[in-house]
């Protein structure tokens, strides 16, 4: 059997990761390829509990790199118990986010050393990287905008009704960092990255996902 592809979704707050993933995870249903829709921190047990304690703010008295071996904790099991068992069977996984945000938050923003979050990586992902990565570019203020949005009950990115998390929070420097961060690792990485106007209407921007999707690994 042939092993399935692995596609993860990055950007920043607001920029519509979680709405793009369930509409392709739809569409490659309908063209016969099963999937596994996933996401980080989390998608396994233990890494959902790490979850929890990441996004509440309580690792923040670790720093930055405190938080960056949490979420390589969480990743680890993510990994084990669901993504490279769904890839062995066949399963297209999509996951929103994965190791290139804790490039962008932990490194880009957070001040963690590339060398120091390579070598995590290198031990922890290891062959199990992303086939194609889809970047959904869109300004700090307009996906703070989104989030405001969302938590005043208004329709925005992802209308879930929950408050803010700890990264959320932050402020309009450390995401327009993060912003950079993404960028910065679609420049250096364009055989595997696709950058995205996430500024488009939720149609439009599920066009171009398909679309690299299409071009790139010919579902």
């Amino acid at each position: 059997m042939a092993a399935g592809k692995f596609i993860t979704f990055e950007g920043g707050e607001g920029a519509g990761k979680s709405t793009q993933v369930k509409i392709l995870a739809e569409r490659l249903n309908e063209s016969g390829h099963e999937t596994l829709l996933t996401r980080e921190p989390g998608g396994s047990l233990k890494a959902e509990e790490i979850r929890e304690f990441l996004l509440s703010g309580d690792a923040r008295e670790f720093g930055a790199l405190g938080e960056a071996l949490l979420f390589y904790a969480a990743r680890d099991d993510h990994l084990e118990r669901r993504i490279r068992p769904a890839l062995e069977t066949g399963k297209w996984v999509i996951c929103d986010r994965f190791s290139d945000s804790t490039r962008a938050y932990q490194g880009a923003a957070g001040g963690v050393k590339p060398a120091h979050l390579a070598l995590l990586e290198r031990i922890i992902v290891g062959e199990t990287r992303p086939d194609l990565t889809i970047i959904l570019d869109l300004p700090a203020e307009d996906g703070l905008a989104r989030l405001a949005g969302r938590d005043n009950g208004k329709e925005g990115a992802d209308n879930s009704g929950n408050g803010p998390d700890h990264f959320e929070s932050l402020g309009i420097g450390f995401h327009e960092a993060l912003r950079r961060g993404f960028l910065e690792i679609a420049r250096d990485e364009p055989e595997r990255c696709v950058i995205l106007d996430a500024k488009q209407p939720v149609s439009a921007v599920a066009e171009d996902v398909w679309e690299a999707v299409f071009s790139r690994l010919q579902p």
